[in-house]
């Protein structure tokens, strides 16, 4: 089933939440490609940690626009995905994913191994292709100039419920908040089952964050 509008019209934390299981679908050269979001970071209009904080400009325009609308923008020059949620300023940023078992083209995983390779040029495990917020962009090709300030599209990019619900759920800090913008606020939301794929397990770092677990 394909997430409506209506999905978003809701509490970006719930909503960072419920996207844990929810397959990314993106047709990318005439191939649709895939990924089971598995890791997830809120954010909200009140709190310094978020871009809608520094206040509205064209660039993030699409923080300020209705539920569900798309918001891309670059990090360390590479392109990633968030969508607004209840609320203005509101927004989920897809933090990683790993390849989707439900894909519409069986040679899926091989293209998104060819879209984004490790530095060195060789190829990434499949597992940790979408390992990272501007990885997931670079595995399913979905790029600021295509989508930010746009609507999802059935025909080219939606995300859809497998009915698979994560048993439980990590919710963290979120990474790469600067000290001082609200780093300490459990905003990040990761499936257990997957945790070792996610951008940075919180369980096994050598000074753990704050954390707990969601059943």
């Amino acid at each position: 089933m394909i997430l409506t509008k209506l999905f978003f019209e809701q509490d970006s934390s719930k909503v960072a939440a419920k996207l844990l299981g929810k397959n990314i679908f993106h047709k990318h050269n005439g191939n649709w490609l895939s990924a089971q979001i598995i890791e997830t970071e809120s954010y909200y209009l009140r709190e310094k940690g978020s871009h809608a904080s520094l206040g509205k400009t064209k660039s993030r325009e699409a923080l300020f626009m209705p539920p569900g609308t798309i918001y891309m923008y670059y990090a360390r020059g590479a392109d990633s995905f968030n969508i607004s949620c209840k609320g203005i300023g509101n927004a989920v940023l897809i933090k990683s994913a790993i390849p989707s078992k439900n894909s519409f083209n069986y040679n899926m995983i091989e293209i998104m191994k060819k879209n984004n390779p490790k530095p060195d040029g060789q190829l990434r495990e499949s597992m940790f292709l979408c390992s990272g917020q501007t990885l997931v962009c670079k595995a399913l090709g979905i790029t600021v100039s295509d989508w930010n300030k746009k609507e999802f599209d059935q025909k080219r990019f939606f995300i859809a419920d497998n009915m698979y619900t994560p048993n439980q759920i990590i919710q963290t800090t979120r990474l790469g908040i600067p000290i001082g913008r609200d780093e300490h606020l459990l905003q990040r939301f990761i499936d257990l089952k997957y945790v070792k794929y996610c951008t940075k397990n919180p369980l096994t770092m050598r000074i753990p964050p704050q954390y707990k677990i969601l059943k």
